[in-house]
């Protein structure tokens, strides 16, 4: 050490643009932790609804969950339907400047809108596209 500081921290992932197509807790605890981390993290959310753990867990009509709160806090949020066109142009938007794509959707479930690992590098070469699957047919 050489007794100087710095006023400013540089997280380890400052510039690193993560989206987070994830619900629940294995794939919001993921990307919550690459947010504390520095990372800008767009969590991706059905409209009108948002995820379900937004609203699960609480009695109180417009309000989120604690559980929700917890796992994705510093995250800016965008709706989207994956359904329609529109919702998947805005998704081939976000990859293009994206340097990650998390998602934690039943088993092909994201590959049957249309984003198989092939689609996401031929939008953004550079992407790193994880998986995360709590249960799924080959799992123990």
């Amino acid at each position: 050490m050489n007794g100087t500081t710095t006023s400013e921290p540089n997280p380890a992932l400052n510039g690193i643009k993560v989206i987070d197509l994830t619900q629940f807790e294995a794939g919001p605890s993921c990307t919550e932790a690459l947010a504390w981390m520095g990372a800008d993290v767009v969590k991706v959310e059905e409209p009108k609804r948002g995820e379900p753990g937004r609203w699960s867990g609480t009695d109180k009509p417009g309000v989120d969950a604690n559980y929700f709160l917890y796992f994705n806090l510093n995250k800016r949020s965008v709706t989207c339907n994956l359904k329609s066109d529109e919702g998947k142009e805005l998704l081939v938007k976000l990859i293009e400047g994206a340097d990650v794509v998390i998602e934690n959707m039943a088993p092909g479930t994201f590959a049957r809108l249309g984003f198989d690992y092939e689609r996401l590098s031929a939008i953004n070469p550079r992407i790193i596209f994880a998986q995360i699957k709590g249960f799924a047919p080959e799992s123990p």
